[in-house]
């Protein structure tokens, strides 16, 4: 196979196209990896087209010059190179990830980082393994005999891992099941098991995303020395930490079951401001009746915080965030209009007890509250509305 080029117009996705198919696609995601392109390529150069037939697909979101440095860098490789640069990182690199799902032409794509960390040598083992097992994905992992983790820096760094894994796995012991090492970042994958629009990615841990909602058939896993990064500084932050824990938290409520579950714990957890609130009202002097309807008002404004970054971060497109604030605090507030004639109801009409007509009362305003929520403030966006945005990046 002879190299080529192929970069994508800048404003759009829709042009970006890799002839030659080979193989395998190798889709590098990269942000400001200017100093360790060179490096990779001559890797890949090296270790994979003697023994399988490649091409590579990097989707760029950096603000230096990296996209550049591909391009220069590719007129030595013997096998087509694709740079898609997007304007806005939507997504992060999971989002760069899909990106690359969608270019690539091959039946099997491998995703690796672009730091020199994950070896390419790998890349012809993970696809022989994938056909060998007949499996959807191959995760290269660092937990099972013959991997190792030792380019992670400092204890801290394999604590978070360590940690990070323990609670995927934890979350998701079905979906996870023969997957050791859930945040690895390289892996191979059939382009026939994955529906690119069904991903919603959060952060760099793509693998889960994909593990979790593709929910491949048969998955295999071959070990992988982590190396140390060849340049450059992780992209590992506090911030992507809380993006992790958010993504979790999505990929966890996605069924309306989960839903009705942590809509439940949220609110239970909006007591401690309610009773704050109470608190510090009623000490300042203010009557115990007013005071409990401004503290009610801070706990419907810590469950609408927690409900729209936990439960619907993808469902706020639609509406401004002060129509989903009021329309949210009416109905918690309607909860409480509600309740009290529904019990007098219950004990009157049906002659229960006031404590189960009270706990019967609670659990239909709660299931009311529960779906007017999802119906009336975060209504779910037509598919092809959702395509058009992403495709509009």
């Amino acid at each position: 196979m002879s190299g080529h080029e192929y970069t994508a117009p800048v404003p759009g996705l829709e042009a970006v196209e890799v002839p030659e198919p080979g193989a395998v696609t190798i889709v590098v995601p990269t942000f400001n990896e200017s100093a360790n392109i060179r490096r990779l390529l001559r890797q890949i150069t090296e270790a994979v087209p003697a023994r399988l037939p490649c091409e590579v697909v990097f989707v760029d979101d950096s603000t230096d010059d990296t996209p550049e440095v591909i391009r220069d860098a590719a007129q030595d490789c013997p096998f087509p190179v694709a740079v898609l640069h997007r304007e806005e990182p939507v997504g992060g690199l999971g989002g760069a990830v899909v990106e690359g799902l969608k270019a690539a032409t091959s039946e099997w794509i491998v995703v690796m980082d672009g730091d020199c960390q994950h070896p390419p040598s790998l890349v012809p083992e993970l696809v022989a393994t994938g056909e060998r097992a007949n499996a959807a994905l191959v995760v290269a992992s660092r937990y099972i005999e013959g991997g190792s983790r030792a380019g992670l820096a400092g204890s801290y760094r394999v604590a978070v891992s360590r940690g990070a894994t323990w609670l995927t796995k934890a979350l998701f012991p079905r979906r996870l099941h023969g997957i050791s090492d859930p945040m690895s970042g390289f892996f191979a994958i059939r382009r026939s098991a994955v529906t690119a629009e069904a991903l919603k990615p959060l952060g760099y841990k793509i693998l889960l995303e994909l593990a979790v909602r593709s929910r491949p058939r048969q998955v295999a896993e071959v070990p992988f020395v982590f190396q140390d990064r060849f340049a450059g500084e992780s992209k590992s932050s506090a911030q992507e930490g809380l993006r992790f824990l958010r993504h979790l938290a999505g990929l966890r409520t996605a069924s309306p079951v989960a839903r009705m579950v942590g809509f439940g714990l949220i609110g239970a957890s909006g007591f401690v401001p309610n009773l704050a609130g109470l608190w510090a009202l009623t000490a300042l002097g203010l009557h115990y009746v007013p005071a409990e309807i401004l503290a009610n008002q801070f706990g419907v404004a810590w469950n609408f915080l927690l409900i729209e970054h936990l439960l619907f971060r993808d469902r706020r497109a639609h509406r401004r965030w002060w129509d989903r604030l009021g329309r949210f605090a009416l109905l918690a507030n309607a909860d409480l209009v509600l309740r009290i004639p529904l019990i007098a109801l219950l004990v009157g009409r049906f002659g229960m007890g006031a404590l189960p007509a009270t706990a019967l009362a609670l659990v239909l305003t709660f299931v009311l509250r529960f779906v007017g929520t999802e119906a009336l403030v975060y209504l779910p966006r037509r598919r092809g509305n959702r395509t058009t945005a992403r495709r509009a990046v």
